[in-house]
């Protein structure tokens, strides 16, 4: 089992920038690709970025890409989001996920497909 704590939400202006991260520890991180969700008041949970064991393959929902960036770092056991140009609309909690993979190319998108999950960090973006 693999435990999962992000950190770096809070309160931002539109058109700021946060980074988040999140610490996995517990079993060998790079046998897992990750994926960033996040949850609004009264909406389901939504995929956000995922990104494969290696890192090389990645995805992103269309309303972040060009301002999201998912990254990792194997030898600190750590995924990234890098969050720029934020708007209102990406207020929400903010979770990273773990799913074991036997293929180091690929990754998940569905929330049911991601075993793992860390607390949540909450982000706030202002008008």
């Amino acid at each position: 089992q693999v435990s999962l704590v992000e950190s770096g939400g809070g309160l931002v202006q539109a058109g700021g920038s946060l980074r988040l991260s999140c610490a996995a520890s517990g079993r060998t991180f790079t046998n897992y690709a990750m994926g960033w969700f996040r949850q609004a008041p009264g909406k389901e949970r939504e995929i956000v970025a995922a990104v494969s064991r290696n890192g090389i393959m990645i995805s992103y929902r269309d309303s972040v890409k060009g301002r999201f960036t998912i990254s990792r770092d194997n030898a600190k056991n750590t995924v990234y989001l890098q969050m720029n140009s934020l708007k209102p609309e990406d207020t929400a909690v903010y979770y990273c996920a773990a799913r074991s993979e036997d293929n180091r190319y690929t990754y998940a998108t569905g929330e049911y497909e991601y075993p793992y999950w860390g607390q949540g960090t909450q982000v706030t973006v202002s008008s």
